[in-house]
């Protein structure tokens, strides 16, 4: 699981475009909470605080505690708007987490046991045709990434999503594509080279 965070906001009741270029100017960033079926909330955070957090792969799959006012809750990111040219952050999202809440996440994929795929040994390269997957879990089960073991992994063979396990507690959020996440494919020349033995 995703370790949760912790992050201090203060609450607003003002809204608009000057509001929101005045609390920017003070190094904050206007935001809001919704969702658990509750009212939406409009906030602002640190400009450094979500600066940071923005930088982490893992920010929009943790768990936070956001005080607001002194009044804690769980949320999750869900969007950041950064500016085009600057990557200033200038809105965010936050989900609120009920006691029995789902949410979606784009979990990272990694490989092990390269060493191990004879389709690699033969000079096959890795093609990932997927980064990361997007999965359906409580907010408990987030996984930090989805490990993929290449051990014995031919050339020609494509890793299909209904051929590895995932965590307890989760699901691909698009089961019923199978979309092939990686492949072993030859280097270019290789059956040139292959037929001239």
């Amino acid at each position: 699981m995703s370790a949760s965070g912790m992050m201090q906001a203060e609450a607003r009741s003002d809204s608009g475009t000057g509001v929101a270029r005045s609390l920017r100017r003070d190094g904050k960033v206007p935001g809001i909470v919704y969702g658990d079926n509750k009212e939406p909330q409009m906030i602002s955070v640190d400009y450094k605080t979500l600066a940071l957090e923005c930088q982490t792969l893992a920010f929009f799959n943790r768990v936070i505690n956001l005080s607001v006012n002194g009044n804690s809750e769980q949320v999750i990111p869900k969007f950041v708007q950064l500016h085009p040219v600057t990557d200033f952050p200038l809105h965010v999202d936050f989900q609120r987490l009920g006691a029995n809440a789902k949410v979606h996440v784009f979990v990272p994929i990694t490989f092990a046991n390269e060493d191990k795929a004879p389709g690699l040994k033969l000079g096959g390269v890795l093609n990932i045709v997927v980064h990361s997957l997007e999965m359906i879990c409580s907010p408990q089960a987030i996984p930090e990434n989805l490990v993929i073991d290449l051990a014995g992994a031919e050339m020609g063979r494509g890793i299909h999503l209904s051929s590895i396990t995932l965590p307890a507690g989760t699901k691909a959020a698009h089961a019923d594509r199978d979309d092939v996440l990686a492949t072993i494919v030859a280097p270019s020349g290789f059956g040139e080279e292959a037929a001239a033995k």
